[in-house]
């Protein structure tokens, strides 16, 4: 069961609050328990359930977001964009052409062609990062030393989904910007950095983040990822560079920061811009229901998905939500704290 403090469950709360406010309507839904039907051939549904799903886990959860919107209802985020996002690869691929700074990445067809990729990658030099390209907070990922190495890890790690080697950029070892972006505008920045001499950065995994201010470049460019992968709400993590410039790490369909209002207010301004009439319901996928009930097919419906999300999550919300208490008050200059080459004293 998903715990009270959990950032899908801010979300919820400040979404009902929101609609109340705004005097909207507000059912929450339940993806576990969602029946899908096809009845005289109309998209329906049929709502029955009590166990929320944080995030997208399988194909059937995809399933139910698809049939969602085939019915008309307006998903946050919507399928094609958590698709995007699930695979750190497809990521990558979306992104390609457009401009966007991306390291030199290289991956591979089916599950058993790692060794294969040995002689391959080598052009990327070593040392080199090696993902999972379904990965999560941090988890299965490698800096590979040398050829050795990857042989090594070709026979230790699980093949369930195939991985990707990439340039390391020495300089942003252990430390990353996480930017939250909700309706294309930039809500937050957070500088996270390692406290174990780790390459990853990620709270779940030990790491400290404090809220940072970002130069405008570093903003614009996590807002043209956000539009090319269709995200209303996401996190990008950009890597920083010795010239001041940043590339794209990952993007994350659930932000782990606690920006529940500000995304409650996108949901309720989608209704109340006109894109939406403010007679239609806001959905949530993110709660539990206490009764059974049907649904017709609605004209269009806000629904926000933020725990129907990627898989690729680097959301730790009791870790997170400690460390930021514990860290000074305000916010940081991250380009005078990379310039003094931030030192992080833990005890």
């Amino acid at each position: 069961r998903v715990r009270e403090d959990d950032p899908q469950k801010e979300i919820l709360r400040a979404l009902k609050a929101k609609c109340c406010e705004e005097e909207l309507d507000f059912r929450a839904v339940v993806m576990d328990e969602v029946v899908l039907t096809i009845e005289q051939g109309n998209l329906g549904l049929r709502i029955n359930g009590e166990v929320p799903t944080p995030w997208v886990q399988s194909d059937s959860d995809i399933t139910v977001l698809r049939h969602l919107e085939k019915m008309g209802y307006r998903l946050m985020n919507r399928p094609q964009a958590i698709l995007n996002c699930i695979n750190k690869f497809w990521t990558f691929q979306e992104l390609a052409g457009h401009g966007v700074p991306l390291l030199d990445t290289f991956s591979y067809g089916g599950h058993e062609n790692f060794a294969n990729m040995i002689d391959e990658a080598e052009v990327l030099e070593f040392p080199m990062v090696v993902k999972n390209t379904r990965g999560h907070r941090g988890k299965a990922v490698f800096l590979a030393q040398d050829k050795h190495h990857l042989a090594d890890l070709s026979h230790l790690i699980h093949h369930e989904a195939p991985y990707l080697f990439q340039k390391y950029v020495k300089e942003s070892h252990g430390r990353d910007v996480r930017v939250i972006v909700v309706g294309g505008r930039v809500v937050g920045t957070m500088l996270r950095c390692s406290t174990d001499g780790r390459m990853q950065s990620n709270c779940s995994l030990g790491g400290v983040g404090m809220m940072c201010s970002l130069i405008e470049q570093g903003k614009q460019l996590a807002i043209q990822v956000s539009n090319i992968l269709g995200m209303d709400v996401c996190g990008i993590d950009l890597l920083m560079k010795d010239d001041g410039s940043f590339c794209v790490c990952e993007a994350n369909a659930n932000v782990g920061l606690d920006v529940a209002g500000i995304i409650a207010d996108y949901a309720a301004s989608l209704l109340s811009s006109g894109r939406l009439t403010r007679r239609m319901s806001l959905l949530s996928v993110v709660s539990t229901a206490s009764e059974t009930s049907e649904l017709g097919p609605p004209a269009s419906t806000a629904v926000d998905n933020m725990s129907a999300s990627s898989s690729s999550v680097d959301s730790d919300p009791e870790t997170e939500g400690e460390l930021l208490t514990k860290l000074p008050g305000g916010l940081f200059n991250m380009n005078q704290l990379l310039a003094n080459e931030i030192k992080l004293l833990v005890d």
